[in-house]
C-alpha cells in the first residue's frame, strides 16, 4: 500500500501563484507516473498535468504555459507550480501515482486539496 500526502492548496487572488506538493510513502515498487487531477463542482475530474519517470510531461491545454509539474524521484514527491491563476482553476486538486510492480499497475490517489482563486 502507498500513502499520498498532499499540501499547498489555499485561497489566492487571480494572477497569483500556488505550489502543490504530494509525497508518496509506503510499499512502493516503481513509480512510473505522477500527476495532478482536478475536479470542480458539477464537473468531471480532469487531468491537469502528469510526469513520466523519464521526465516527459503532459498538460491540460488550458494550463499550458502557466503550470509546471516536476518530481523528485529520491523523495517520491511530485510538485505542481501554478502561476497566473484564474478563477476557472478553482477546484479540488488530487495527486495520482501509478506504481508498477509484480506485473501490475497500482493506482493511488491523494485526499485532495482545495484551490480557490477569487478576489
Amino acid at each position: 500500500q502507498v500513502q499520498l500526502v498532499e499540501s499547498g492548496g489555499g485561497l489566492v487572488q487571480p494572477g497569483g501563484s500556488l505550489r502543490l506538493s504530494c509525497a508518496a510513502s509506503g510499499n512502493i515498487f516503481s513509480i512510473y507516473v505522477m500527476g495532478w487531477y482536478r475536479q470542480a463542482p458539477g464537473k468531471q475530474r480532469e487531468l491537469v498535468a502528469r510526469i513520466i519517470s523519464g521526465g516527459s510531461t503532459n498538460y491540460l491545454d488550458s494550463v499550458k504555459g502557466r503550470f509546471t509539474i516536476s518530481r523528485d524521484n529520491a523523495k517520491n514527491t511530485v510538485y505542481l507550480e501554478m502561476n497566473s491563476l484564474k478563477p476557472e482553476d478553482t477546484a479540488v486538486y488530487y495527486c495520482n501515482v501509478k506504481d508498477f510492480g509484480l506485473g501490475k499497475v497500482y493506482d493511488y490517489w491523494g485526499q485532495g486539496t482545495q484551490v480557490t482563486v477569487s478576489s
